[in-house]
This record gives C-alpha cells, structure tokens and sequence, in this order.
C-alpha cells in the first residue's frame, strides 16, 4: 500500500464541522479522509497503522474540559506521537498536543482573545521551514505554551506561540487555514457575541481581511499540508 493510498484521519468536534479547505487541499494532493467525531461517539483508532497521518481541528470547547471525550482524545494523541505518524493539530488540536506534551492551555490574564486577522512572526527554524503569511486568521480565547523539547515555528504578538513542531512528524498551529469563505461567514453569525471580547474585531473587518490576506494564507496551507504529509524537499531542524 502506498502512503497516498492511506486515508487521513480527519478528527471533527461538532455535528456540522467541516475539514474546509484542509479536506479540499488534501483530496486535491490525493488522500482520502476518514472522518470521525469523538464527541458524538465515533471511536478512534489504535494505531495509525492504516493512515497516512491525523488532523485534528478546533471546536467551542477548552483541552481543559473534564469531559471524557476530551480526556481520551488528549491521551490518544500518544498513538501518532509514539509510532511517530504525520500530526496536524489546528487551534484546539494543537492545544491538545500541547496537553498530552504536558504544556498547559490558559487564556490571557488580562482577557484578551485573538478574534480576526492578528500578525504572525515567523522564527528562524520556521523561516528555515518555509515562507510564513505576515497575517492569519484567529478565532480562539486561550492559548498554549511551547512543549518542551518542541520547536517554535511563529510567534504572535497577543498569544506568543503559534506554531511549533515536535519531532518528526508533530505540528500544532493555533490559528485558522481552513476556512472557506462559506464558513467565515458562518462563524461571523454565530460568533459575533464573542466581538466585544478585548482585543476582538468586528464581524466586517474579519470579511475585509480574507479579501486582503486570504490568497497567502492559502498558499501557505497547501505548501504547509505537502511539508505535513508528503515531506517535500523538508530538511530537520537541528537539535
């Protein structure tokens, strides 16, 4: 079996989810997707033996919920750690990498969110990666701290850690990708009591920035995805 002919296993939080343009981008490279939705009781597997590697996306609720679902998809993130599979936790499945890595998951002291296009800084080791989008599109109320023995690839200026790596194959972004404009537009509906938090932006301004920032943003997914999953001319980090 070649690796292409593995499904990813694409790992959603709510009934109505959606991969969004991670789904689109990774048809398009080839893989097919298995999805799966733990909070509505679907199973996940116990070896990543039959995948091509895992993403796991965000959703509404903290990897510091006491929920069982949460618990046991924090621990199951031992599997594509241990057998060292291709990881992509976006938003709250990087803070769950950060949790099952033993970094802790907390919102700003002073309550500030990142809600809208925020800038991103990418460091030396992710300069050495690849090329960064200088905006990105966050929808999130806490944050993570960088794992130890993990590799920050982007830094925010609100939240500091935005992207980082972990070994081989373990990558966690914080901000949002995958968005298509169908789903923005939702998220702006169905978000817009959180736009009065500190530091948010109005619901327009989050339409404005796709129209300014969005082409790079994608770019950089796709190139990020084949970095992910095919391991595209990507050198290792040094230690």
């Amino acid at each position: 079996m070649t690796e292409t002919a593995r499904p990813i296993l694409v790992v959603l939080h709510q009934e109505r989810s959606s991969p969004g343009r991670v789904g689109q981008l990774l048809t398009q490279k080839g893989f097919r997707l298995d999805i799966r939705r733990p909070a509505l009781g679907d199973t996940l597997p116990d070896t990543l033996d039959a995948h091509s590697g895992a993403v796991v996306f965000g959703g509404p609720m903290s990897a510091n919920d006491d929920e069982a679902y949460v618990r046991k998809e924090i621990d199951w993130l031992s599997i594509p750690l241990r057998e060292n599979r291709p990881y992509l936790g976006i938003c709250l499945g990087a803070q769950m990498l950060a949790r099952q890595l033993g970094a802790k998951v907390s919102s700003n002291q002073d309550g500030s969110v990142e809600i809208g296009w925020y800038p991103l800084h990418a460091t030396p080791e992710g300069r050495q990666m690849m090329s960064w989008p200088s905006m990105v599109y966050q929808f999130h109320r806490e944050g993570f701290e960088l794992p130890r023995g993990a590799k920050l690839l982007a830094r925010g200026d609100l939240y500091p850690n935005q992207a980082f790596r972990y070994g081989e194959k373990a990558f966690g972004v914080q901000f949002h990708a995958e968005l298509t404009r169908a789903m923005m537009q939702r998220w702006v509906v169905h978000g817009a009591s959180r736009f009065s938090l500190p530091a948010a932006q109005a619901g327009h301004l989050h339409l404005e920035g796709r129209m300014l920032h969005d082409r790079a943003l994608k770019d950089w997914l796709s190139e990020f995805l084949d970095i992910v999953f095919e391991r595209v001319a990507q050198p290792a980090l040094e230690a």
